[in-house]
């Protein structure tokens, strides 16, 4: 198996040359000089020698090539592949070139103890060189053989390699150009006005990767070589494309500040309308109904006041040009006015659902005796009698429904409780709900299959 001219040029760059375990002697090809012509017997057994003599030179170069062209397939894998079957392949290599420096001796031996070129051959001798001859050449043909085989048990290898070594140059290639185009990115950047500082500073710490790839495969290895390449490439296209995301990423954050400077600005006044509304709740309704509600306007106002200043951190980041710090502090700006509008909202809706409910209960009421009749009917379809995993939490939740109506009937009625417990109560039914419709879909599934 003869690699390609492109694996070759590959390998002429990364490998060194190895010296070949054969050299065949000038003697081993001399295909005779001047002798005297004699007829007869004797002429005849010289004629038969020397044919025998060629038959062995032939052999004998048809397996130095072949050695030749297989040491360079081996030294392809060995420069991409270090697993135990390519380590395997380079041993067994090795104890078939010792074969063949056996029986190559053994032509060289039988070629240079016999001249045929001698005035006085005796037809014995040259009897005897044929035979010799004859042997080394089947010696040679035999061990060629054994290489034939061992060059097709190669093939799974040595495609693996010649994929990896043609893979090579375009990668280191895609790979420089990668930093190129990083490069010329963070200076589009840069002329802009915008520093870049952290982009430039992961850009120059590929420079010794770069290097190394210049290096070679041949001094770091093909696959350590490609897995460089691979993450130089990936690496380079990162700082190339947040550069060029860079500017639109400035204006994003300048937008995020006078958002979220605005939106702290209404919460502010919002906030304010949370102790009037406590007020109300107060004067109305029993302490139940608002006593988780009287952090509110310390939190309000602790919580505005600590956003507002991890936007002004936000903005000073900004000006140096800190975009990391600058998107974190906006992001913890955000959460806290989550967090201060939820509990600002929460008093006005808890204020809202109160005044609806004291003034008349019975649609809360209605609205979750529906959800539960629903369910039952659910229960029921295709039964006579509903399952006990399904009827008992349906019997609980009317029991409770039944249990919170009640406590409406004295003087100070916790409204927020009643509340609670009918939300409490939709709740479990929707989920015995969804239980019964998952089983039932489930026994379709099964029916039809």
């Amino acid at each position: 198996m003869r690699v390609g001219r492109g694996v070759r040029d590959v390998l002429t760059l990364v490998l060194l040359p190895v010296p070949l375990v054969v050299a065949a002697l000038p003697a081993a090809f001399a295909g005779g000089g001047t002798r005297r012509w004699f007829g007869g017997r004797g002429e005849s057994q010289r004629a038969d020698a020397q044919a025998a003599k060629d038959d062995a030179a032939a052999a004998f170069y048809e397996l130095d090539t072949a050695q030749r062209d297989l040491r360079i397939s081996i030294e392809t894998i060995t420069a991409v592949d270090s697993s135990p079957g390519a380590r395997k392949a380079v041993s067994d290599f090795a104890v078939l070139g010792q074969r063949i420096d056996e029986v190559s001796q053994g032509y060289i031996s039988a070629v240079d103890a016999h001249d045929l070129d001698r005035d006085d051959l005796e037809p014995s001798v040259a009897s005897k060189a044929r035979g010799e001859l004859t042997r080394a050449k089947d010696e040679l043909n035999r061990v060629k053989s054994e290489l034939d085989r061992f060059e097709q048990g190669l093939g799974p290898l040595l495609d693996k390699a010649e994929t990896q070594l043609a893979r090579l140059a375009p990668a280191v290639e895609r790979a420089r150009q990668a930093l190129l185009g990083a490069s010329n990115a963070l200076d589009t950047v840069r002329a802009s006005g915008l520093r870049a500082d952290e982009l430039a500073t992961r850009l120059a710490q590929l420079g010794p990767e770069l290097t190394r790839l210049n290096e070679g495969a041949g001094r770091h290895g093909v696959p350590e070589t490609l897995q460089r390449a691979d993450r130089v490439l990936r690496d380079a296209e990162a700082v190339r494309t947040e550069a060029e995301r860079l500017p639109e990423r400035a204006q994003e954050i300048d937008r995020r500040l006078v958002s979220l400077r605005t939106r702290a600005q209404a919460l502010t006044n919002r906030a304010g309308s949370v102790e009037p509304i406590l007020s109300e709740l107060r004067r109305r309704f029993t302490a139940a109904c608002w006593q988780d509600l009287q952090h509110v306007p310390d939190h309000a106002a602790t919580s505005v006041r600590q956003a507002e200043e991890k936007l002004k951190e936000a903005g000073q980041a900004r000006t140096e040009q800190r975009w990391a710090d600058a998107t974190s502090r906006l992001a913890t700006a955000r959460a806290l006015l989550n967090s201060t509008d939820e509990a600002v909202s929460a008093a006005g809706d808890r204020l809202q659902r109160l005044n609806a409910v004291s003034k008349d209960p019975q649609q809360e009421i209605d609205r979750t005796r529906f959800a539960i009749r629903d369910a039952q009917r659910l229960a029921m379809t295709g039964r006579n009698t509903p399952e006990p995993r399904h009827a008992r939490p349906l019997d609980g939740s009317v029991a409770r429904l039944d249990r919170a109506v009640a406590a409406l009937e004295g003087r100070h009625p916790d409204y927020w409780h009643f509340l609670t417990e009918t939300e409490a109560v939709r709740e479990a039914v929707a989920q015995v709900v969804s239980d019964i419709r998952e089983e039932r879909g489930a026994a379709a599934g099964h029916g039809g299959g």
